[in-house]
């Protein structure tokens, strides 16, 4: 491949670039760089500092204040900076300082510049997630303040039956609390890689039993479960099990319509390499799931419908599946609605 000139190179870039030689003047800049700082193409030759006219919040110049110049002779970079261009705009600026050999000085200072819209969007979308849990969150607290303030001061007006009513609410409310807190701290380790399993031999039928009859107390919607015979034992951690049939059922429920059918049964030839499993599969009789979506329904914070919701629950479901060497896909049930299977094998994976 033929060598390309520097000007050619840097211009194909999408981001801005100003190199600088060892005497501090400019030897090369990208037409992109140029059009940010509002600065000539033919600028070549002019001081580093006349040339990257950027501030920061503080009234600092870039050049004066990183001094890329000076330093210790292991210094070979300049960390991604927020300055600001003439015209006001936030740009996202790091350089790449090199030497020859280390006792020797700097022979090139290699700067980049690029829009800061990309952070301001993440920084928007942040602020959105963070809107959409405290909203979660405060649901359920604004439940358990109002009934506990109601208690105290109707006490002695409130018969044994309501009391026991307001008490019930007040314990369902503070699980959900405790769900939506574990949620959240689940949704971090699963980041970071610092999810602890607990695993040993467990029960699918036995524990999916249990979660069906706990949302369907909740619930006035029916969920009927199947479970097929000889069902193999797995080895998991029954608490995050426990956590994505939980989130699997009551997603249904929360977007679906008619009755949510649960199944439980032996993987099958091809699943997961032919090993021994179990297969847990969610229908709902919804408006499903569109094929183009299918890909982004285990993403944080996603929400498909009109009804609420973390947005986490698909999240961990697919986090904490993937963790213990299993799979999720999402089909179509045969009534109409999404249909969503997941592979669990019986033997955890070395973590």
């Amino acid at each position: 491949m033929p060598n390309r000139p520097a000007q050619v190179v840097v211009d194909a870039l999408p981001d801005g670039v100003v190199l600088a030689g060892p005497d501090g003047r400019v030897t090369v800049i990208s037409t992109v760089a140029a059009t940010m700082l509002g600065v000539p193409p033919d600028c070549v030759g002019r001081p580093l500092a006349d040339v990257l006219a950027l501030r920061d919040q503080e009234d600092n110049a870039w050049v004066s204040h990183n001094r890329p110049y000076d330093g210790l002779p292991t210094r070979t970079a300049v960390p991604e900076q927020s300055w600001l261009l003439p015209n006001g705009e936030e740009v996202l600026v790091a350089a790449k300082i090199h030497r020859p050999a280390l006792e020797q000085p700097v022979s090139e200072v290699a700067v980049t510049i690029r829009s800061g819209r990309g952070r301001a969007r993440l920084d928007r979308e942040r602020s959105d997630l963070v809107a959409t849990v405290a909203h979660e969150l405060r649901s359920p607290l604004t439940g358990v303040k109002g009934f506990v303030q109601a208690l105290l001061n109707r006490w002695d007006r409130l018969n044994d039956e309501q009391k026991k009513l307001m008490l019930t609410t007040v314990a369902a409310d503070s699980d959900r609390l405790t769900r939506l807190i574990a949620e959240l701290l689940d949704v971090a380790r699963i980041d970071t890689g610092r999810l602890q399993l607990h695993p040993r031999p467990s029960d699918t039928a036995v524990l999916t039993r249990r979660i069906v009859e706990s949302v369907s107390e909740a619930t006035a919607r029916t969920i009927v479960l199947e479970v097929a015979d000889d069902l193999p034992e797995i080895h998991a951690d029954p608490d995050k099990f426990t956590q994505v049939v939980t989130n699997l059922v009551e997603n249904a429920v929360r977007h679906g319509e008619g009755t949510v059918h649960v199944s439980l049964a032996p993987l099958g030839p091809g699943d997961l390499g032919d090993q021994p499993g179990v297969r847990i599969t969610v229908d709902d009789q919804g408006e499903g799931i569109p094929a183009e979506m299918r890909a982004r329904v285990f993403t944080k914070f996603w929400k498909g419908g009109k009804r609420g919701g973390s947005g986490l629950g698909l999240y961990i479901v697919g986090g904490l599946t993937k963790v213990h060497g299993g799979t999720v896909v999402i089909g179509d049930a045969p009534g109409g609605g999404a249909r969503i299977r997941v592979a669990w094998p019986s033997a955890v994976p070395d973590l």
